[in-house]
């Protein structure tokens, strides 16, 4: 049986408490308005990328979905330049953990968003 390929991509959607905050959060991380259904700060659904990493965001929940901004996990970006990120990062947003060396062997810090989400930077050790 052959196999349906996939694409390679994956762009979370998640749900936010205000789009205009969201926004402002993870423009700091340089990252770039790519889509906008509105203004930014009444847009029921945006969009940002830095490289190859996008997200998605919308301010109503879809049918079927909770009501409010909920996450039981960590999105991990994999890079090359965990210390660089984390220069970058350092007096713009509070770090969640790190950076350090954890004993799985890999080097991270993360971030938490203004609705909750952890955004963890990665690289081996």
């Amino acid at each position: 049986m052959e196999k349906t390929s996939s694409s390679e991509r994956l762009v979370p959607s998640l749900l936010v408490y205000d789009m205009g905050e969201t926004l402002a959060f993870y423009r700091k991380l340089g990252f770039e308005v790519t889509g906008c259904d509105g203004t930014e700060t009444s847009s029921t659904w945006a969009e940002v990328s830095r490289g190859q990493i996008t997200f998605q965001f919308y301010s109503e929940p879809p049918h079927g979905t909770p009501e409010t901004p909920i996450c039981s996990g960590t999105f991990y970006v994999f890079t090359n330049g965990v210390d660089a990120l984390a220069l970058e990062f350092r007096d713009k947003v509070e770090f969640a953990w790190g950076p350090e060396t954890m004993d799985y062997g890999m080097k991270e810090f993360a971030v938490q968003d203004p609705n909750g989400y952890l955004i963890a930077f990665s690289e081996p050790a």
